[in-house]
């Protein structure tokens, strides 16, 4: 199993998943042509994506999906409650985007449940809930011959659950959303979305992550890709230094070959491979 991020950020997400038989696109928050470019700029022909998996309705994850079923043909695997919620956002009031997202995704789902095991092709799926302002967002871990990859993008704070799904995992994608004075003093932000960003149900910090990678990871994961990191209120090098510097002040007796790797939302990552 190999898995790329094809581009993270507020201006959208997608992860590409591969083995020999499968490939899975996660999420569809890029445009369309980007998405097909980014594809073929890590190798892999549109024509031979297997599923789109979404994760929740949020346009930075499924924005781009209706106009990405003009040429990519395969099925989306989604919740019924992330269906519901796609299908009654309105974009805008001058256009029937509900109605075109209806009319693209007719015949073409797969409905699966946040909470329930399903598989992909040769690909098993184990998705659990995570606390995010959505309709029902949930985070997964993918398994294919004992290799265990965990994804999780948006959410506001480590659950129990959360913890205990990213232990045993060879490979972790995973957000990194903010510095959190950064956010707190950032210009452009308005007060309402920064307390949004800093709910429960918000984004997690640098801050934040690094408390998990020193005393809840479990130090099994040789990859660990930061995510979903803010362009206004983060700094890659920055987001980079922080968890690095968190793996460093981990106790002596758990140490952790980890490598930690930057996500960018303007290219796609080198494949991470198992």
């Amino acid at each position: 199993m190999k898995f790329t991020v094809l581009g993270s950020g507020s201006t959208g997400n997608s992860v590409l998943i591969c083995t020999e038989k499968t490939k899975i696109l996660v999420d569809a928050g890029l445009s369309a042509k980007e998405t097909l470019r980014r594809l073929a700029l890590v190798g892999v022909d549109f024509a031979d994506l297997d599923a789109i998996l979404i994760t929740h309705e949020h346009s930075d994850h499924a924005g781009g999906l209706r106009v990405l079923l003009n040429t990519v043909i395969c099925p989306v695997y989604l919740s019924g409650a992330t269906k519901d919620a796609y299908l009654r956002e309105k974009l805008n009031k001058c256009n029937n985007e509900p109605q075109k997202r209806a009319d693209a995704i007719k015949n073409r789902i797969i409905e699966i449940e946040s909470s329930k095991d399903f598989c992909i092709g040769d690909v098993n799926f184990e998705p659990f809930s995570v606390p995010h302002d959505a309709a029902d967002n949930f985070g997964f871990v993918a398994k294919n011959e004992g290799v265990k990859m965990a994804t999780i993008l948006d959410f506001g704070c480590f659950t129990t659950l959360i913890k205990e799904k990213l232990r045993g995992c060879n490979g972790i994608i995973i957000e990194s959303n903010h510095n959190r004075d950064m956010l707190k003093t950032c210009p452009i932000y308005s007060w309402d979305l920064k307390q949004r960003i800093l709910s429960r149900t918000g984004h997690i910090s640098n801050e934040e992550l690094s408390d998990w990678l020193t005393d809840d990871f479990d130090g099994t994961a040789r990859h660990i890709v930061l995510a979903h990191l803010s362009q206004r209120a983060n700094e890659p090098h920055l987001a980079r230094l922080t968890a690095q510097t968190a793996l460093q002040m981990r106790s002596p007796l758990f140490r952790a070959e980890t490598q930690i790797t930057i996500s960018y939302h303007q290219e796609p990552t080198a494949w991470i491979e198992f």
